[in-house]
């Protein structure tokens, strides 16, 4: 195949391969009525039988180690989750077995057991809301059209971008009188539980770190981000019974949503390697604590494995 001949030659194996990583959040059972190009249960399928065809899919912390040895197969590429949603273990996890594949789950600790991020806070308010308009003057964040799916998309994106860079108590507060002003009731079932994270586990997929709460650890002081950062970590070592050796930054751009210090401290707690979730490749010789990130969202899987060949060639 023409496709997976230029893959190799954009990373041959051995010290000039260059780490493809792929970065998921949800995989949901049906495609979402609101967010019609997330991921679903039959497109993440067909990803994975491309992937399988096209790459050699490692485990993230051995990609890391022979990365750093200079001794990575040709076409090298690892999968990865953040946050911890349900649909990682429900949905995720029988795909991803059913083609041999391996993958990394980055858990917000905080959040297990009932818990749920922020912004799914305000997504599933607007989705559930029954108003015409969402009236947030008051508040600060404007009014807000919820007469069609396309309005709620943009509605609940617009909230998103308003609220995302507060300070995590603030964002909570945010979260919750937007929820009362829309008349919802939120959802408690999202995110995974312990004994979710312990299946993945045992059915030989990776878990790593992703914060307590998943705060903007730029916008913390070295205490409150060592707090998250070791917070979750020993949390998943409490579970798991074994050392947690990955991390991913909340948000994860270098320089806005983490710093060089921030990483420094990363590497200084113990982790082997951590994610960013900017673009490109990661080549023998980069910093393992900033592994970059690629997610294209192409639906066809053509189009997509001819994007991943220009990440590897542009990164």
């Amino acid at each position: 195949m023409l496709l997976k001949t230029l893959l190799s030659l954009a990373s041959p194996a051995g010290p000039k391969a260059r780490l493809s990583v792929l970065m998921f959040h949800r995989v949901t059972p049906q495609p979402d009525s609101i967010f019609p190009d997330e991921m679903h249960a039959e497109r993440f399928d067909v990803l994975c039988a491309s992937l399988k065809r096209w790459f050699n899919v490692l485990p993230l912390d051995e990609a890391a180690r022979r990365l750093r040895e200079g001794a990575l197969p040709s076409r090298p590429l690892c999968i990865t989750f953040d946050d911890g949603y349900a649909d990682n273990r429900e949905v995720a996890l029988p795909i991803l077995q059913r083609h041999g594949l391996s993958a990394a789950f980055f858990i917000s600790t905080g959040f297990l057991d009932g818990g749920r991020m922020w912004n799914d806070s305000l997504i599933e308010t607007v989705r559930a809301c029954r108003l015409p308009e969402l009236d947030l003057e008051t508040l600060g964040l404007g009014r807000h059209a919820l007469g069609n799916a396309t309005q709620k998309r943009q509605a609940a994106q617009a909230l998103i971008r308003q609220v995302k860079y507060q300070p995590v108590e603030r964002r909570l507060e945010l979260c919750e009188l937007i929820a009362e002003r829309a008349g919802v009731d939120l959802p408690t079932d999202l995110m995974m539980s312990s004994a979710q994270v312990v299946e993945l586990h045992r059915a030989g997929m990776q878990i790593g770190a992703h914060t307590l709460s998943h705060p903007i650890l730029a916008s913390l002081d070295e205490a409150a981000v060592r707090a998250e950062v070791l917070g979750s970590k020993e949390r998943l070592e409490q579970l798991l019974g074994e050392r947690v050796s990955l991390f991913a930054y909340p948000n994860g751009k270098p320089g806005e949503d983490y710093s060089p210090a921030n990483a420094e401290l990363v590497r200084g707690l113990g982790f082997d390697a951590a994610v960013s979730t900017e673009w490109g490749t990661t080549r023998c010789g980069d910093d393992l604590m900033q592994i970059r990130r690629f997610t294209p969202w192409d639906r066809s899987p053509t189009r997509f494995g001819w994007r991943l060949l220009a990440n590897l060639r542009d990164g």
